[in-house]
């Protein structure tokens, strides 16, 4: 084998000429080894972003160096010129080279390797056996991802979708994110939670494409559901019964705090007449409310034997909080029935939360009410956002594995490169 195609093998290139290699000895390391290198003719002169041939404009800023993979312990550059050619679509631009993306210092094999590398270990790591700067990986990153979506439609096809907000970082900082039902796969994210973020995403999926779309899962936010209405009118909006649940949850634990606060002036009230010696009741029963939060929020069926105990305690000391509990298991219960029963079961519920005289569950009914025909959309289509909160928590791991980032498109690159089914391989492996 020629000495030219050997090295071309060992760098992993192709359609470049190997002119020369020199190794640079270094005083405190293991040196550099700078491979000389220009593009074959049959490339040569091509714009950097659209790839046509070009008449030449300048010899640029003079020879440039763009990191490859390193050697064992020592670090590999190739050396070229970087002309600049007159493109009539994109103006003067540096000329395309085979070994590197367009405005990259690191070669398709380099950028390759970190991105792999980003969807299986932290950042951290990936600093340090690559020996490359944090803003590095994430620009590498954004490089990969970006070449890969420009070969892939990831919107075709779409029929259901889910969508749902996660946040990313402290201060209100959101990701809006829609995942395909029919393949599990992250389709598209955004940064922000608002309309105009949604609208976004229906922009790029066009007109035509979004009144294809038959469903959509969702929570209760107003903001998804006018978008939804205004650009998939066709679509059946189903409201998802885990945030359903979690209403009522949240209204019972409203209940169980009032009712907590009032419990705690009263034994206020009876230590300060205890004190006096004027009556001796016990003072225990905060407490005992205070540590039933876990006995109300579980399902009956996963009640241990003390908070059945603690349950049927709270059913004959606090009638108030037992209906609360009550209605929140009724809401909840909904879920499990066929879509007829379900129908007339939630007209019921709607009607006890109504007469309840328990401000918070009256106030739970409204929101029900609003929501009506996506709950029951939901029963009859069997849909939830259950998957979209999977991709959420992926989408959480991935932030902690790869915390620094500073720009959120650097992890919508990563979670996409992760989850939406092209996953990077590593240089030389299919």
């Amino acid at each position: 084998m020629q000495s030219a195609t050997l090295w071309r093998r060992l760098l992993g290139v192709e359609k470049t000429v190997v002119e020369d290699v020199v190794f640079e000895e270094e005083v405190h390391g293991a040196g550099r080894l700078i491979v000389r290198v220009r593009p074959m003719s049959t490339i040569a002169g091509r714009c950097g972003q659209c790839g046509r041939r070009c008449s030449w404009y300048d010899r640029g800023e003079g020879r440039r160096r763009w990191r490859a993979l390193d050697f064992g312990e020592v670090m590999v550059f190739l050396e070229a010129d970087a002309p600049r050619v007159r493109c009539r679509e994109d103006g003067v631009v540096v000329a395309k080279v085979p070994w590197a993306r367009h405005g990259a210092g690191h070669t398709h094999a380099f950028d390759q390797q970190v991105a792999w590398l980003a969807t299986q270990c932290s950042k951290t790591a990936i600093t340090q056996l690559m020996r490359i700067a944090w803003r590095t990986v994430g620009a590498i990153i954004t490089r990969v991802w970006d070449d890969t979506a420009s070969g892939v439609d990831f919107l075709a096809g779409l029929r259901r979708i889910g969508i749902d907000e996660i946040s990313y970082k402290r201060n209100h900082k959101y990701l809006t994110v829609v995942v395909d039902h029919d393949t599990g796969r992250l389709v598209w994210a955004g940064v922000g939670k608002d309309k105009a973020t949604l609208r976004g995403f229906f922009d790029a999926l066009g007109t035509e494409r979004s009144n294809r779309i038959t469903h959509v899962s969702a929570d209760g936010a107003r903001w998804i559901a006018a978008v939804v209405a205004e650009r998939c009118p066709n679509a059946v909006r189903c409201a998802d019964p885990f945030h359903v649940v979690k209403w009522a949850s949240e209204a019972l634990d409203e209940v169980r705090r009032q009712v907590w606060n009032a419990a705690r002036a009263d034994t206020a009230t009876l230590r300060a007449r205890r004190a006096a010696g004027r009556e001796n009741h016990s003072i225990g029963h905060a407490k005992a409310l205070k540590d039933s939060r876990f006995a109300l929020w579980k399902n009956p069926e996963n009640l241990t034997t003390r908070q059945q105990v603690k349950l049927a305690w709270i059913a004959k000391t606090e009638p108030r909080l037992h209906r609360a509990y009550l209605l929140k298991e009724g809401l909840r219960l909904v879920f499990q029935l066929p879509l007829d029963e379900a129908a007339e079961a939630l007209d019921r519920w709607i009607g006890w939360a109504r007469r309840c005289r328990i401000e918070r569950f009256v106030k739970l009914q409204r929101t029900v009410v609003e929501h009506r025909t996506a709950i029951l959309a939901a029963i009859e289509h069997n849909l939830s956002n259950g998957l979209i909160e999977s991709v959420n928590t992926k989408i959480r791991l991935i932030t902690r594995t790869a915390f620094g980032f500073r720009s959120p498109h650097a992890l919508i690159a990563l979670a996409m490169l992760n989850l939406a089914g092209h996953r990077p391989t590593l240089p030389g492996r299919r």
